[in-house]
């Protein structure tokens, strides 16, 4: 390190701004859906913390899964649409690292969520007379803390040694939030050890948790395969929500990972990937899960239901018919 280099102060986010009017289309197209985001994951944490029939594990774990994605798109999607509205969007030193923490931790998180509902099927379905007594409150709760704690694990390695690097300048990320690869191009020095522990903590948090979540889903299909056809119907419909925002989440996480391998997609492109990878999953999850599973579906129908008390009476038929 030169010692007449100064350590930046800031970095720019430069963000979509090469793409010219197709801006405005974007910001417009990412805002409606950070809405749908935010409103249908509320809508199942309402839903699960007022509904008494919405007290199973399997609820209770859906609604730390809806908290997790709208705290991982908020810490992305107004990022970016503050970006579509200037020219040069720019962030502290300490900010960018705390949004690239966060952004790891949730999107690891979100995962190790996933593999803890795996686990919750195959008790419910390989063990179903234990289930209440396995699945106890105490469990769930640390099954919950069991996934965030394994997120920080993933996470801090890779963050804590990108604070600790030393960063001259040039000070422009170019992505529409302070991504770990892109902000690492800007280290003044060797960084290749920084890659092997994004890389390995990257491996652990996705081959980890797919391995743990295939696995019980062997086991269920094992079980399975020994019922009569209703019940094998019945099973899988109770896993069908569930095995989609699986394939939807590692499916697009693995889209991204090879974009950012091949050589002939622009930067451009890789940024427009990765942000509807970040917002897929959160903005499907809600509609997945009301769409395919009838007791959301009817928690829905009772809250209008409870609403009708509340509403004009030019309303009320309106909320009648829906109760019927």
């Amino acid at each position: 390190m030169n010692s007449t280099q100064v350590p930046v102060a800031f970095f720019i986010i430069k963000g979509l701004n090469s793409l010219g009017d197709i801006q405005t289309a974007l910001f417009v197209i990412f805002l409606v859906a950070y809405i749908i985001i935010l409103g249908g994951n509320s809508m199942i944490i309402f839903l699960v913390r007022t509904d008494p029939k919405l007290n199973s594990p399997m609820y209770f774990f859906l609604h730390n899964l809806s908290f997790v994605d709208m705290v991982y798109t908020s810490i992305t999607i107004p990022s970016m649409l503050s970006g579509f509205l200037t020219e040069n969007k720019t962030t502290s030193v300490p900010a960018c690292f705390l949004q690239m923490y966060f952004f790891i931790q949730m999107a690891v998180t979100g995962r190790a969520l996933l593999t803890v509902m795996a686990y919750d099927r195959y008790v419910a379905i390989c063990d179903p007379l234990r289930y209440t007594a396995t699945m106890t409150s105490t469990v769930r709760v640390l099954l919950v803390l069991g996934a965030w704690t394994f997120a920080a694990g993933c996470t801090l390695p890779a963050v804590t040694m990108a604070t600790q690097r030393f960063y001259c300048g040039p000070n422009v990320v170019f992505h529409c939030w302070c991504d770990p690869s892109s902000v690492r191009v800007l280290v003044c020095g060797n960084t290749s050890m920084d890659s092997l522990v994004s890389l390995s903590s990257a491996l652990v948090a996705l081959i980890g948790t797919a391995v743990l979540i295939l696995a019980s889903y062997v086991l269920i299909g094992v079980a399975v395969a020994k019922m009569a056809a209703a019940q094998r119907w019945k099973m899988f419909a109770t896993c069908a929500a569930h095995l989609t925002v699986v394939f939807l989440s590692y499916g697009s996480a693995s889209f991204v990972y090879i974009s950012y391998r091949v050589g002939n997609f622009s930067p451009e492109v890789r940024i427009i990937v990765a942000v509807i990878y970040s917002a897929l999953t959160p903005f499907l999850n809600p509609i997945i899960y009301s769409l395919r599973n009838k007791e959301l579906r009817d928690a829905v129908r009772r809250s209008l239901c409870r609403l009708r008390t509340v509403t004009p009476k030019s309303f009320r038929t309106i909320n009648t018919l829906s109760c019927l």
